[in-house]
């Protein structure tokens, strides 16, 4: 799958991935961002996909930069794109992944400055990137707010 390079407003277009990881538990994978954008909020662990990656496998090698765990893609769920801190814009795909059978405990790593997991009401309750909440709740992965009392 494949992105045009610019917007008709002549914008560079990056393509980046997501990481989706719900426990059994209805948890979801969190990592607290080192850098922009979004900077010491908490979203879901991704990043720039590499010249020449395909990207199942840039959102796999990014979960497990970010928080040591490693899981395969279970499905792309959306597309959401944000403003890049250099003018361009980040065209982010979203996979849920498939949790592993025995997933390490998660460490942060690479551009995280923690990681952690977070029920549905904790989710809601955080300091996360901008549109994080309404777009999982769009995709069916997370309850409404009045469902997870």
């Amino acid at each position: 799958m494949t992105i045009d390079r610019v917007d008709a407003d002549g914008r560079e277009l990056v393509p980046c991935v997501g990481a989706i990881l719900l426990d059994d538990a209805g948890r979801i994978l969190l990592i607290r961002r080192a850098n922009p954008p979004a900077q010491g909020l908490w979203s879901v662990p991704g990043g720039r996909v590499e010249p020449g990656e395909e990207w199942t496998d840039a959102v796999e090698r990014e979960l497990a930069e970010e928080t040591g765990v490693v899981a395969t893609v279970d499905r792309y769920v959306g597309e959401v794109r944000r403003d890049a801190p250099e003018g361009g814009i980040y065209v982010i795909r979203d996979y849920v992944m498939r949790m592993p059978e025995d997933p390490a405990d998660p460490v942060a790593g690479d551009d995280a400055l923690d990681a952690a997991w977070f029920t549905p009401a904790d989710l809601r309750e955080a300091d996360t990137s901008p549109g994080l909440v309404e777009a999982l709740e769009s995709w069916g992965l997370l309850p409404t707010a009045r469902s997870d009392a």
